[in-house]
């Protein structure tokens, strides 16, 4: 039991919990308990133990070692996914959506209403209905889950689980694909749950949000608790420092602007496109870290989708490394020098079942073949190089990529990416739902990669991301770019206001270097 908490307050308590998983230890005698009504925050680096340790709380994992009690009796949690019957519902990171399936047979999964043998569609689509107006989620009961956004999925896996009257709600980075305006709304429903006697765990790596909303914090380190407060004694900075074990602040390294001569590597003229994208132009120069920021919609991926050879382009001319040309393929376009890093890296970036090897080596394999065969030898050596390089913690490399934290995934992805040797890279959301000890490698290997000569495109919606990397910042907007800002204009006002349509479009001669 921690101090100051007692026996008759606490509805779900993990007391003294260890669990391996085979020889390798990752929860060491964690302790924390929770509240009948309160909002309790778990935060802690990737790979501290804070997945592993929700998923023993929701029955998901037995423990090794340690008991969990519920309304102050020890209970062995079901571990079949049958805990939700007990009151307590996870929302995993992972969606957990059948996506050929409508948002009200999704809600009602496993748990449809029948009336004189049939489905009671008209009640249930009712009862969504009401649900959706209360999370102001814009949606219709019978819209196809794979024609959503990220965001509006993620919506629908939260009203999934409000919809199952939960008692304990643990709910594992729920914002991360959220705009601030969905976040606001998400966070007057969880008020609300709370109001009612709902307790909610909540994960998150973004500490401000971590102070408006938890009544109290556990920190994490290295699979070991190190401190529960009351949010009200914390700020951010103290959060971030006991997650790490040591100061940031130097979160971003400083700026060395490039040669205002150097060459362009990247020259788009006019480019229209899939998604929207409409008469984009602009230069990218070697070395330089050129940003593209906007609301949610705006463009930016479907942009470089389309420039890396993922989508169609239907008009415009593209110009990498001096030669012209289009590319029908990412191999193609890593053939020029170009890759991307995409920002969904457990759909599109990595093989979650497999192992960290064949990761790395997909993209640049050509290079690994000798004689018709994939030279083993010569990717292991790869690998033990990225893993020093940029500090991909895995205690077997052997391990497959779901069971890395999303920090070491990340790690490996940037990893991946940069075998193939290129010379432009475009990084698309490289610090999503990863904590921020882990951003701050990330924010010093791009800067690194610029001081030797490779330019970056960086596509972010964290606006102090995009202010503490950029040499310049391109602001979209409905598929077009807007302007181009550099120096002392390069700050939120700025930003927003291009963003928001609330400034009309610059001239083309703004968008170059």
């Amino acid at each position: 039991m921690l101090e100051g908490d007692r026996s008759d307050d606490l509805i779900l308590h993990a007391d003294r919990i260890c669990k391996s998983f085979g020889t390798i230890p990752v929860l060491f005698s964690v302790s924390m308990g929770v509240r009948v009504g309160e909002i309790h925050a778990l935060i802690g680096e990737n790979g501290a133990g804070k997945s592993t340790l929700m998923k023993i709380l929701s029955g998901y994992h037995a423990p090794t070692t340690g008991t969990i009690h519920l309304d102050g009796k020890p209970i062995e949690l079901p571990t079949d996914g049958q805990a939700e019957k007990l009151g307590i519902v996870l929302i995993h990171q992972e969606l957990s959506l059948a996506e050929q399936l409508t948002v009200e047979e999704n809600i009602f999964l496993g748990r449809e209403e029948s009336r004189y043998g049939f489905l009671n569609r008209t009640h249930m689509r009712a009862q969504v209905r009401a649900l959706l107006s209360e999370l102001g989620l814009d949606v219709a009961p019978d819209s196809r889950i794979s024609d959503l956004s990220i965001a509006q999925k993620q919506m629908v896996e939260i009203a999934k689980a409000i919809s199952r009257n939960a008692r304990i709600l643990i709910m594992d980075e729920p914002t991360a694909v959220l705009t601030p305006a969905e976040t606001a709304i998400f966070f007057r429903q969880i008020r609300s749950l709370k109001a009612q006697g709902v307790s909610i765990i909540f994960v998150s790596h973004k500490l401000d949000e971590v102070k408006e909303i938890s009544d109290r914090v556990t920190i994490l380190r290295d699979g070991q608790w190190i401190s529960t407060k009351d949010t009200a004694d914390m700020q951010p900075d103290s959060m971030a420092q006991l997650m790490v074990g040591r100061e940031l602040s130097d979160l971003y390294p400083p700026k060395t602007e490039p040669d205002v001569d150097v060459p362009k590597v990247l020259r788009v003229r006019n480019l229209t496109a899939q998604g929207g994208v409409a008469d984009v132009s602009f230069d990218l120069g070697k070395g330089e870290i050129l940003g593209f920021a906007g609301l949610v919609g705006s463009g930016r991926t479907a942009l470089f989708e389309a420039i890396c050879g993922l989508s169609d382009v239907h008009s415009g001319t593209i110009e990498v490394n001096g030669r012209a040309g289009q590319f029908a393929s990412v191999a193609q376009a890593r053939d020029a020098g170009l890759t991307y890093l995409t920002k969904d890296r457990k759909e599109k970036g990595l093989l979650l079942n497999m192992g960290m090897r064949p990761n790395l080596t997909l993209l640049a394999l050509p290079k690994f073949i000798r004689r018709h065969m994939i030279n083993q030898r010569a990717e292991d050596e790869a690998l033990v190089t990225a893993k020093r390089r940029f500090d991909i913690r895995a205690r077997d490399h052997r391990v497959n990529m779901r069971d890395l934290s999303g920090g070491n995934q990340q790690k490996l992805l940037l990893a991946k990416i940069m075998e193939s040797q290129p010379n432009i890279v475009v990084v698309d959301e490289p610090t999503r739902g990863i904590d921020v000890g882990t951003k701050q490698q990330i924010y010093h290997f791009i800067a690194a990669l610029a001081q030797d000569g490779m330019s970056i495109i960086l596509i972010s919606s964290e606006m102090p991301e995009v202010i503490g990397m950029c040499h310049r910042v391109a602001v979209m907007r409905e598929g077009r770019l807007m302007t181009v800002l550099s120096g002392d204009e390069i700050n939120e006002n700025e930003i927003v206001r291009y963003a928001a349509g609330l400034k009309e479009a610059r001239a083309d001669e703004r968008l170059s270097a």
